[in-house]
């Protein structure tokens, strides 16, 4: 398991824990692709952690046949931990690393933790017009591509970055499912 952030200063009890590893897969290159771990540490949004496992599995191979710019960590990766959280959570981690005390929708730890905001995810599938679940596995994705070396801070990262995840959310979780 991953050094975790999620002592009691940040998280409560979650109810959800799901693990898969891509099989049936061609590796990228022959890199094995890491263990997904999925925990979900809040109640405000149902997760089917399964599905959501499945995403990642399935992006996986199409995530890393675009690395970005920056230097990728995903491929020597064996586990990439996934966290489910509220937004006071992210806040508070938000904070604490990058200096911003505000709620965001997700950050990515180089070592393979994804943090993802359910809360934010609910807000912002209104204005995408999505269902909240699917919004999780965009931003899924999202921490999959701040991974394999992509940055959203410049105007050509953040667009890059849009148009990947839109592309592999596309192929993973059509939008009609």
């Amino acid at each position: 398991m991953l050094q975790r952030w999620d002592d009691e200063r940040f998280l409560h009890e979650g109810d959800g824990f799901h693990s898969g590893k891509a099989t049936g897969i061609p590796e990228a290159e022959g890199m094995a692709p890491p263990e997904f771990s999925l925990y979900n540490h809040q109640t405000t949004l149902p997760l089917d952690l399964s599905r959501l496992t499945e995403v990642a599995v399935s992006a996986w191979p199409l995530v890393m046949c675009s690395p970005g710019p920056e230097v990728p960590v995903l491929p020597g990766l064996m586990e990439v931990e996934v966290s489910f959280i509220t937004d006071e959570a992210i806040a508070k981690v938000h904070a604490e690393f990058l200096e911003d005390p505000t709620p965001t929708d997700v950050i990515t730890f180089a070592h393979g933790e994804i943090l993802i905001s359910t809360e934010t995810a609910i807000r912002q599938a209104a204005d995408h017009g999505q269902a909240p679940e699917r919004e999780v596995a965009l931003y899924l994705i999202h921490g999959m591509l701040h991974l394999n070396g992509h940055e959203d801070e410049s105007e050509t990262g953040f667009a890059t970055m849009k148009q990947l995840q839109e592309r592999v959310l596309d192929q993973v979780w059509p939008m009609d499912c």
